[in-house]
C-alpha cells in the first residue's frame, strides 16, 4: 500500500488530497513556494518542502525540484492535484522514471486527450458522438474558407492544445473568419506553445454537461453520473450541480455508456472527466477529456457518496475497483459555488490582499474546501479561487435555499470577492427554474454584473477607495504588504487612472 504521498499543488486541492490521505493513514508531503511559505497546505501537510520562488514556473511548475522533494521526503507517489502539472506527460513520465507512483493516467492517455484534434479522432472511432470539424492541420487560406463553408456558420476555432478559453474564437460570419484564425493561433501559440488550432461547428445555445468516470488498471470502468456546468464566465465554470436540471433519464444513461466507451478507447486509468456539449433538442456531443481531478468533484462525492481522491489513491496502488456501475445512486442534489479573490462588479479584477476576518458557513449539508484564514495574504501568482462552497439537500430546491443561507453566512472581510456575484445567481429566475445554458451570464448581465450600471465617476471613486485602502496599510512595503502586492496596486492604478489628490 502507498505509505506517503507528495502533493504537487497549492491551495485548496492539496488541503483536500491531504485530508483523505489522513484518512487512510498514509503520511502527507506538501511543496511550497515563497509565497505560500504560511499557507494552509503547508501547515496540515505531514512534512513540507521548499521548491522555488514565487512564480508558478520557478516552482510548481517545476518538475526536478518537485521530484527531488518526493525523493528526499521518502514519498512512494505523487498526486498532482488539478492545474500546474496534472495533465503534463512530461511530468508523468519522469516521476515513473523516478520509481515513484503517479497518481493520474499513463502519459499515453494524457497525450492522445490533451491534443483537441487527436482526441477527436480517437472519439470517431471509438464510436462517441463528436461536434462536427476538422480532424487535421490547414496548409492555406483557401482550405480554411472551404472547409467553414463546408461546415457552415457561425462555428469555433479552437486551440488544439487548450483550454480554458484561450486560442478560441467565435466566428459567425466569412467576413470574421482569417482575422480570428490567425487571432486564436497567436493566442494559442502564447498560452500553450503550440499554434495549431482546428475549427468545428458552434452548437448554439448549448449545455455543458461532464460525466466523472472511474478507471482502475484491471480493465473497470465505471461513471458517477453527471455534473452541469453551463454557468460560466469567459469560458471559466462559476457554479456547478448535480443532476443536471435539463437533462433526461434516457440520456443520462446514454451519455454515461459513451463517456465509459471514451475512457476505454485510450484504456485511461484513475480519474477523469468526458465533457460534452448538449443542444436545446438533447443532441450531445463530446467536447473534451480532462486527464485528472476536476474543481468540481465534491458535488459528485456529494450524491453518490464515493471519496474520489481516495478512490484514485486505490487505483494508482494497483487495487480493483471495488464499485460496480448498478450499485452507483444518484441521491439528492448538490451544488457548488466557487469563492474567487475578485471583483465581479469591476470586470472580476483580481483582489489580493490580507484576510482580515473570515466567518465560514456551517449547518446541515454545508462544506467549505478552502485554503484561507484570518491574516492570510492572498497572493498574486496564481488562479484567484479561494474555496468552493458545497451544499447537499434532498431536492434542487432545497438546495439552492441551502446555498442561499450558506452565501449569507460567508464572510470574508479585507478582500473583494465574487461572494455578492454568487448570491445574485442564486436568485435570478433563469437558475432557480432550471433554464439556462452557457449564455446564462451574459442573458442575466443586468441582474447579476452591477458594473454595468457604473459609470466612469463610479469606477473612478472604486479606485481611489481601493488606493486609499492600500497606502493606509501601510506607506511602504512591509511584512504585511509584499513588494510584489506593491508593484500590483500601483500598476493597477495607473493604468486604470491618474490620481491627484
Amino acid at each position: 500500500m502507498i505509505q506517503k504521498i507528495l502533493v504537487a499543488n497549492r491551495g485548496e486541492i492539496a488541503v483536500r488530497i491531504m485530508r483523505s490521505c489522513r484518512e487512510m493513514s498514509i503520511q502527507s508531503v506538501a511543496v511550497y513556494s515563497t509565497a505560500d511559505r504560511k499557507s494552509m497546505h503547508v501547515r496540515y501537510a505531514d512534512e513540507a518542502y521548499f521548491i522555488g520562488d514565487s512564480p508558478s514556473s520557478e516552482s510548481y511548475l517545476n518538475i526536478e525540484n518537485i521530484i527531488h522533494a518526493a525523493k528526499k521526503s521518502g514519498a512512494d507517489a505523487i498526486h498532482p492535484g488539478y492545474g500546474f502539472l496534472s495533465e503534463n506527460d512530461e511530468f508523468a513520465r519522469k516521476v515513473n522514471k523516478a520509481g515513484i507512483v503517479f497518481i493520474g493516467p499513463s502519459p499515453e492517455s494524457i497525450v492522445s486527450m490533451g491534443d483537441k484534434i487527436t482526441a477527436r479522432k480517437i472519439m470517431i472511432d471509438a464510436g462517441v458522438n463528436v461536434v462536427p470539424g476538422t480532424d487535421a492541420k490547414f496548409n492555406n487560406d483557401e482550405e480554411i474558407i472551404g472547409t467553414a463553408r463546408e461546415i457552415g456558420y457561425p462555428l469555433m476555432i479552437k486551440a488544439s492544445a487548450g483550454g480554458g478559453g484561450k486560442g478560441m474564437r467565435l466566428v459567425r460570419n466569412e467576413h470574421e473568419l482569417l482575422a480570428s484564425y490567425k487571432m486564436a493561433r497567436s493566442e494559442a501559440k502564447t498560452a500553450f506553445n503550440n499554434d495549431t488550432v482546428y475549427i468545428e461547428k458552434y452548437i448554439e445555445s448549448p449545455h455543458h454537461i461532464e460525466f466523472q468516470i472511474l478507471a482502475d488498471t484491471h480493465g473497470n470502468i465505471i461513471h458517477l453520473f453527471e455534473r452541469e456546468c453551463s454557468v460560466q464566465r469567459r469560458h471559466q465554470k462559476v457554479v456547478e450541480e448535480t443532476p443536471s436540471p435539463f437533462i433526461s433519464n434516457k440520456l443520462r444513461n446514454k451519455m454515461g455508456k459513451q463517456a465509459v466507451e471514451a475512457a476505454r478507447s485510450v484504456n485511461y486509468t484513475g480519474a477523469g472527466t468526458i465533457e460534452f456539449l448538449v443542444d436545446g433538442n438533447q443532441n450531445f456531443y463530446f467536447l473534451e477529456m480532462n486527464t485528472r481531478l476536476q474543481v468540481e468533484h465534491p458535488i459528485t462525492e456529494r450524491i453518490t457518496g464515493v471519496d474520489i481522491v481516495k478512490q484514485q489513491i486505490l487505483i494508482a496502488d494497483g487495487q480493483p475497483l471495488a464499485l460496480q456501475q448498478e450499485e452507483i445512486r444518484q441521491f439528492g442534489h448538490a451544488i457548488e459555488c466557487r469563492i474567487y479573490a475578485e471583483d465581479p462588479d469591476n470586470n472580476f479584477m483580481p483582489s489580493p490582499g490580507i484576510i482580515q476576518h473570515i466567518t465560514d458557513p456551517l449547518g446541515l449539508g454545508v462544506r467549505t474546501d478552502g485554503y484561507v484564514y484570518e491574516g492570510y495574504e492572498i497572493p498574486i501568482y496564481y488562479d484567484p479561487l479561494i474555496s468552493k462552497l458545497i451544499v447537499w439537500a434532498q431536492t434542487r430546491k432545497e438546495a439552492i435555499n441551502r446555498m442561499q443561507r450558506a452565501l449569507y453566512s460567508y464572510k470574508i472581510l479585507g478582500i473583494k470577492t465574487s461572494i455578492p456575484f454568487l448570491k445574485r445567481i442564486m436568485n435570478t429566475p433563469d437558475f432557480v427554474n432550471g433554464k439556462y445554458n452557457t449564455h446564462f451570464i451574459e442573458n442575466n448581465k443586468q441582474t447579476l454584473l452591477h458594473s454595468e450600471n457604473c459609470n466612469a465617476d463610479c469606477e473612478l471613486l472604486s479606485i481611489i477607495v481601493s488606493y486609499i485602502n492600500f497606502i493606509e496599510q501601510d506607506t511602504e512595503p512591509s511584512n504585511n504588504v509584499s513588494h510584489e502586492s506593491s508593484s500590483q496596486w500601483k500598476s493597477y492604478s495607473l493604468k486604470k487612472s491618474v490620481i491627484r489628490l
